[in-house]
């Protein structure tokens, strides 16, 4: 590693396996303390370990997937708060996996849900909350509907110490004229969240440079659909990632078939760090 090497990151997301349970809370089903399912099985660590597996890969920064989260009890978060700090690792990032902001029908209902969500990225110390800016197709009433909600959610975390970020996903942020068309409406309330891998095609690298001048932070997903990364593909976003003059962090990204999560993440990882070396 070198003075020029980006921040990183590990999110709860990159270690599912290992995770195996997850809680289930949707704005149509929110409870405090959801049946855990085991959607990875049940798991060898939760997120109590997490610290552990983190520092173990040279990395001091994760973010928690909200349905990772097993209870918004504040006797719970105040303890994984502490574990995390214990273990020398930052909270960057809560990621709220639901709610769509954008649905006229449902809004409201999603915003105060995601709002509940901004509460616990405070209690738990996140640095930023990331939300969905909306799934309706694009359009100059949806990229309004969507931006009025996300300043609301903006003043909340502002007030809360967190910093609200959306990430360029879903339809209502599937290309460069819509995220700029989006944040030209919020007017510096709200980061990005740059992805890696949410958009595809032959404009991939240009699309994606298009949008990291905005970036705060980035989730580097590698691809490894043919067994191995796509060095090519990595470099490529990394690529135009710095040409847009994003410097980090990089929030490692691993989805592969590959069940051995920390070798795959090693690799990202050494791969980035190489890259800027």
């Amino acid at each position: 590693m070198t003075a020029l090497s980006p921040p990183l990151a590990v999110s709860s997301w990159s270690l599912h396996r290992a995770l195996g349970l997850t809680f289930p809370n949707r704005p149509d089903a929110d409870v405090a303390m959801p049946a855990p399912q085991p959607t990875d099985g049940n798991g060898r660590i939760s997120l109590f370990g997490m610290p552990d597996v983190v520092r173990k890969l040279g990395i001091d920064r994760a973010e928690i997937c909200s349905f990772h989260i097993a209870s918004r009890d504040p006797g719970y978060l105040a303890e994984l708060r502490a574990a995390f700090a214990a273990g020398g690792v930052a909270l960057q990032t809560l990621l709220v996996e639901y709610g769509d902001i954008t649905d006229p029908a449902t809004a409201e209902r999603d915003l105060a849900w995601i709002g509940r969500w901004i509460e616990t990225a405070a209690e738990l110390g996140a640095e930023q909350a990331r939300v969905i800016a909306g799934k309706a197709l694009p359009s100059a009433e949806a990229l309004d509907r969507s931006a009025a909600g996300l300043r609301r959610l903006a003043r909340q975390g502002e007030a809360l110490g967190v910093r609200i970020v959306t990430e360029n996903w879903f339809d209502l942020l599937s290309n460069p004229a819509d995220v700029h068309g989006l944040f030209d409406r919020l007017d510096g309330a709200v980061g990005l969240n740059g992805d890696f891998g949410n958009w595809s095609g032959p404009g991939k690298y240009e699309d994606l440079e298009a949008i990291f001048g905005l970036a705060v932070c980035c989730h580097a997903k590698g691809d490894f659909s043919v067994g191995a990364l796509d060095t090519e593909d990595y470099a490529a976003c990394l690529a135009a990632a710095t040409a847009a003059g994003f410097r980090g962090p990089y929030t490692l990204i691993y989805e592969g078939s590959d069940p051995d999560e920390i070798a795959n993440l090693a690799i990202e990882r050494d791969f980035i760090r190489a890259y800027f070396a």
